[in-house]
């Protein structure tokens, strides 16, 4: 093609004919060639990523369980944390009453008395923030969040 476009600015040629037309269709290819090349290389471009996300996909699925094995794992211990804190209040609650029936006597003059009483707000506390953690975590799966997206951006921030 460029052969022919040399040739003919050297022929002698009628005054009719006129180069210029030429010269847009051999511009047209070439623009033709670079958006034929450009695209081109989006398009390994694109492969090239979606071969790295189908690379990384085993390893996050991976991770996505391993963080599923681990919430199972955490609301065990707090299934688990919150029972033994209920046996413990229970206990407490007997022994407080049925062992010491001057309760409220020594309360005000024992020290020791002001902290468990500090350490059992705390421990209410404690209980309803778990139950909230709960609820939240019920919500949330109520709503269809998808708690996995959620952990994995997380993850993926570390």
């Amino acid at each position: 093609m460029a052969l022919d476009f040399l040739s003919s600015l050297f022929k002698k040629k009628p005054k009719e004919e006129a180069t210029p037309p030429e010269e847009p269709i051999f511009e047209e290819e070439l623009e033709e060639r670079v958006e034929d090349r450009e695209e081109n290389e989006q398009i390994r471009q694109l492969m090239e990523r979606i071969n790295e996300i189908e690379n990384d996909i085993p390893r996050i699925k991976i991770s996505i369980d391993t963080i599923k094995k681990q919430m199972q794992e955490l609301r065990d211990d707090i299934d688990r944390l919150d029972k033994t804190i209920k046996d413990v209040m229970m206990l407490y609650e007997v022994i407080s009453q049925e062992v010491n029936p001057f309760k409220d006597q020594m309360g005000q003059e024992n020290p020791l008395t002001n902290e468990i009483q500090d350490l059992r707000k705390e421990l209410e506390d404690l209980k309803l923030e778990i139950a909230q953690i709960k609820n939240d975590i019920k919500v949330l799966a109520g709503y269809g969040v998808d708690l996995d997206s959620i952990i994995y951006e997380v993850l993926a921030e570390v």
